[in-house]
């Protein structure tokens, strides 16, 4: 139900070569969302900034878009960490669900990196934060994602060609009607 964590526990490849096919997953995804949501007007979400290697790539594509931040704690470097204005810190359940009462435009592109190697607990964050980021998303604004993310008018789209053999997701949100 929640996809294919097999890359997390292969042995016939190291974790150098694993973190690689990660990296280049999530640059093929990102790259290609950016030119799914070109056209559409309001900011994008980094949902765990991490090491910020992934905030500072959309902050390279997208120069001139808002980009607003949440992770539970910073580690990333000082450079890399967003403006206060722009960083929401604390548990996702709290601080997405704030910050959709005080956003003034639709999200448009949103990638979460909250995966971990315990798959139920996963499992439960992402019950729970996948109505929270729908409440935020635009209409034809594309969700991309390290955990599987059902919603019922989220229309999952295919990987990029480029992208690697590590497990990753993209949607297109199509709001329903009403």
């Amino acid at each position: 139900m929640y996809g294919d964590d097999s890359h997390l526990v292969r042995t016939d490849t190291s974790l150098l070569e694993r973190m690689i096919e990660r990296l280049v997953t999530q640059r093929a995804c990102l790259d290609r969302a950016v030119h799914l949501v070109a056209q559409l007007t309001g900011p994008v979400v980094e949902l765990g900034l991490g090491k910020a290697r992934t905030y500072d790539h959309l902050r390279q594509l997208l120069p001139h878009r808002q980009i607003l931040v949440f992770d539970r704690e910073i580690h990333a470097p000082q450079a890399y960490v967003p403006d206060r204005a722009d960083l929401y810190l604390g548990d996702f359940r709290d601080t997405l669900r704030e910050t959709s009462e005080r956003l003034h435009a639709k999200v448009v592109l949103l990638h979460a990196d909250i995966g971990s190697t315990n798959r139920e607990r996963d499992r439960q964050l992402v019950d729970e934060l996948a109505p929270l980021i729908d409440e935020l998303m635009c209409d034809h604004g594309v969700v991309v994602t390290d955990r599987e993310m059902r919603r019922p008018h989220w229309e999952r789209l295919p990987l990029p060609a480029s992208a690697g053999n590590w497990t990753y997701y993209m949607y297109r949100v199509n709001k329903r009607d009403g």
